[in-house]
């Protein structure tokens, strides 16, 4: 479960003796407990705004005059409370400050890891009904592809539309789409996926097309759903080096 790790400091504390904040962030990383995180700038530079009767109020500073302020965050990744709290303690500020652990929303729709497969389920039911929005409905407007096929980035809907159409101009019936490996990790609002996909079909010359790819796809959450920005696929080259390296 994720928690968020607001990391309070006090301005009248003397911070002078605390140990550096660089081996708990690599600790963390290490262990995959934490996915990212960042420092704020001082109080004095924030905005406060409010909306009244239809009017934007600027406030220069923050929501609220008091000694301690939220200094930093951190998104944790643990599998309990106490062991997002134990991570906390360990926090140097914890030392000087205070550390405010929150779970975040439990959100009763689908979980990022399960609406991605079902994006990549949909690339492969595209291929075989040879749908070509469909396809692209799995694409952000600016997406960037690189396929083996063309040799050159695709950037944008309309130039991943024509090498499509170009795809389908070559094969007949069908095309098999098949996942043999799929690796897959999401953060908040990113996410990326290594796999090798086998294209199996029927050319127009009457040549069978069977093809494995490994692709490297990055994705990006777009209002309430998953779409990809980024796909590239390479396939293996034999160049025919021969003997041995000197």
């Amino acid at each position: 479960m994720k928690y968020m790790l607001l990391v309070c400091g006090d301005d009248t504390a003397d911070a002078s003796g605390m140990t550096p904040v660089e081996p708990w962030v690599a600790e963390l990383g290490d262990r995959g407990m934490r996915l990212h995180g960042h420092r704020l700038a001082v109080p004095a530079e924030a905005v406060t705004v409010r909306v009244r009767d239809g009017e934007v109020l600027r406030t220069d500073g923050p929501f609220a005059e008091t000694k301690e302020y939220v200094a930093g965050y951190d998104i944790l990744d643990c599998a309990s409370l106490e062991e997002a709290i134990q991570a906390a303690a360990k926090h140097p500020v914890a030392t000087i400050g205070a550390m405010e652990v929150r779970p975040f929303w439990d959100d009763e729709g689908e979980d990022a890891e399960t609406a991605i497969r079902s994006l990549d389920n949909e690339l492969t039911l595209a291929l075989r009904e040879r749908n070509i929005e469909r396809r692209l409905a799995c694409y952000t407007p600016d997406t960037e592809v690189v396929h083996p096929m063309s040799g050159l980035e695709q950037r944008g809907l309309d130039a991943l539309r024509k090498a499509q159409e170009w795809f389908f101009a070559t094969v007949t019936g069908p095309v098999e789409r098949e996942v043999l490996e799929f690796r897959l990790r999401v953060d908040e609002s990113v996410a990326f996926s290594h796999g090798v996909v086998r294209v199996r079909g029927t050319l127009t010359t009457g040549d069978p097309l069977d093809s494995v790819a490994r692709v490297t796809t990055g994705y990006r959450a777009v209002a309430d759903r998953w779409l990809i920005d980024h796909e590239h696929a390479s396939v293996p080259v034999d160049i025919g080096i021969k003997g041995e390296r000197s």
